[in-house]
């Protein structure tokens, strides 16, 4: 079933998850490296989306992952988007330029190096209150050579401006960094909303903007960018651009964008919801394809940035591709909610990783 019940709330989740039954592995020692100047045991890790909460995060720290991040916050609670929020799909082979259709099915792969998924929570969040004491208990329950991302978005409002965005932003990097966040992470897209939030890393401009603002307002934490797919190298590399020197690192790629519905031909998460971030083994090969693309932009500029791959790996080898693209670290999303053991195996096999 996993570690995410989908037949369940993401209230119930918050509450109640993740839904382990152990025993607790014993994670394999592995060197300390370096990322974004913190130590760490490895330079893998969870993207923002199943760490809801303190108590998730100390469940996947003890299952070997040691970049760890907390899913994204806001200045002010957010409901979920109504269920479903997380279905398998079967896709038309791999996701990159183009607007294929997905569509839903009704189980996934017994193996889940094949799963391809989807969800749409829309970026809900707990108020500050309730999220920044939690980030604090997050730090605290983490081993040493372990590092606490958290995930922070703007909410902007219906005739806000791009100040307004800016200064939002730069208030959650303060109260992140508060709250003990060793890294920020901005999230720039998200493939779930139909608002302005969820596609501000197609304007470079804007993106250097909330950057540097966000450099200012973190101090001494690193900020990262997690940015959608971007196929096109002329606008990966002004997008790069505009960012280096103020961000630390980009995150990519944040899922990709598509219709998806259900065999019967309607919306598989209804009316309004059309499109959704599209997970998993259809977008290994294109994420692959842009993050070798910001690395040699980022090599040939000499740009100061490092890159944090993420998409589709569910395996040492898919790793591998992203680690043989020049990546500094490789993070999981849907994968370890199937495989929680996945890190540990991982670890087994590359304890240079």
């Amino acid at each position: 079933m996993g570690t995410y019940r989908t037949d369940r709330s993401y209230e119930w989740n918050y509450a109640n998850g993740p839904v382990w039954d152990g025993p607790w592995p014993r994670v394999p020692e592995t060197p300390l490296k370096n990322l974004l100047g913190l130590p760490v045991h490895s330079r893998l890790g969870v993207a923002a989306g199943l760490l809801l909460n303190s108590r998730w995060i100390e469940a996947y720290s003890r299952l070997g992952y040691d970049v760890l991040t907390y899913k994204t916050v806001r200045s002010r609670a957010r409901q979920c988007h109504p269920m479903p929020n997380w279905v398998t799909v079967d896709a038309p082979g791999p996701l990159g330029r183009g607007e294929a259709r997905c569509v839903t099915k009704p189980r996934r792969d017994a193996d889940s190096r094949a799963v391809t998924a989807s969800v749409s929570f829309g970026m809900p969040s707990k108020d500050p209150a309730v999220w920044m004491p939690d980030v604090a208990r997050a730090r605290r329950r983490l081993k040493p050579g372990q590092v606490l991302v958290v995930s922070v978005v703007a909410s902007p409002e219906t005739g806000d401006g791009e100040r307004a965005m800016i200064d939002d932003f730069a208030n959650l990097g303060a109260m992140a960094r508060e709250a003990g966040a060793q890294v920020v992470e901005a999230n720039l897209s998200c493939p779930n909303v139909c608002s302005a939030e969820g596609d501000i890393y197609l304007d470079a401009g804007l993106s250097g903007r909330i950057a540097r603002a966000l450099r200012a307002a973190a101090g001494p934490v690193p900020v990262a960018l997690k940015v959608g797919h971007v196929p096109e190298r002329r606008r990966l590399g002004s997008l790069l651009r505009a960012v280096a020197g103020e961000a630390a690192a980009v995150v990519l790629v944040n899922g990709v964008s598509r219709r998806l519905d259900r065999p019967d031909g309607g919306p598989a998460y209804g009316p309004g919801r059309e499109t959704a971030g599209i997970l998993g083994r259809a977008i290994h090969e294109p994420a692959v394809a842009c993050v070798a693309s910001a690395v040699d932009i980022i090599r040939r500029e000499h740009l100061d940035l490092e890159v944090i791959a993420v998409g589709g790996v569910a395996s040492a080898e898919d790793a591998a591709d992203f680690f043989a693209a020049g990546a500094d670290a490789v993070t999981m999303g849907s994968a370890p909610m199937y495989d929680p053991l996945l890190a540990v195996r991982i670890k087994r096999a590359h304890p240079e990783w």
